[in-house]
């Protein structure tokens, strides 16, 4: 089964939200991405449907928006 991807920008929402996720999933069945020192991945994070972070996208495909600490647009700066 595929790992989830947990795409967050290191802000303190999105610290608390990385936080809470592994500890419900746990770590080996999440890959996190910071998309702050990943910046190469926010187009990956965009095609999947990612709009704002933090955001976890599930196996299925399905992204769920958690919180709001900031736009795509925010991040890609």
């Amino acid at each position: 089964m595929a790992k989830s991807v947990f795409y967050h920008a290191g802000c303190p929402v999105c610290v608390s939200a990385e936080q809470e996720i592994l500890s419900l999933i746990g770590n080996a069945e999440v890959e996190v991405v910071h998309l702050g020192e990943a910046r190469n991945r926010i187009s990956e994070a965009e095609k999947a449907g990612v709009k704002s972070v933090p955001a976890l996208l599930t196996p299925s495909g399905n992204v769920l928006h958690i919180n709001y600490g900031a736009s795509l647009a925010d991040v890609k700066g």
